[in-house]
């Protein structure tokens, strides 16, 4: 007698965690627009998230829908399919006595092209890019730092597992 063993993978799917592998590079919509890499996510740092409340673009969680641990996948994502283009209403100046040191800013953390680690009003990591200081003030952008970009990923089903109740109400996990 014969026993076949049959290894039943988990696919991606809503409230799964789906821990990814891959090499994320960038482009513009200008025809010379070569892409450049601005991030790579290996086994020794992974990238985590709960796929259907991720708040990632729809179409990068759809291109990833029903792939298991192993697949590998290849796509790109339009400006419009990503972080569409920069929100005017985004740029904002705010006044620089916000960031002091008790808060945990350093005046280098200030600079022009940095980007502040910063808190949402429900306790959520955000950034903002200084774009120019003011003097009093600071001219910060809250767009998404790739916003009016093409995203072209590059990578590998790392990790597939049912998400907590937690990690599901959240959208997050802290600890993979």
């Amino acid at each position: 007698m014969r026993f076949q063993s049959q290894l039943v993978f988990m696919e991606i799917s809503e409230n799964t965690v789906v821990g990814l592998t891959y090499e994320l590079k960038v482009t513009n919509n200008e025809e010379d627009s070569i892409p450049f890499s601005v991030e790579v996510r290996d086994e020794e740092d992974p990238f985590y998230f709960v796929f259907g409340n991720s708040g990632l673009p729809e179409k990068f969680e759809r291109l990833l829908e029903n792939k298991v641990a192993g697949n590998t996948f290849n796509f790109t994502l339009s400006i419009e399919e990503a972080y569409g283009h920069a929100d005017e209403e985004l740029i904002l100046t705010v006044p620089k006595k916000q960031f002091t040191g008790e808060k945990g800013f350093e005046p280098e953390m200030l600079e022009e092209g940095n980007f502040l680690p910063l808190i949402d009003e429900d306790g959520y990591p955000m950034q903002a890019k200084v774009i120019k200081d003011l003097g009093e003030e600071l001219l910060l952008d809250f767009n998404h730092p790739l916003v009016g970009m093409n995203l072209h990923f590059d990578g590998e089903v790392y990790k597939v597992r049912k998400a907590t109740k937690e990690e599901t109400e959240k959208g997050y996990i802290e600890v993979n």
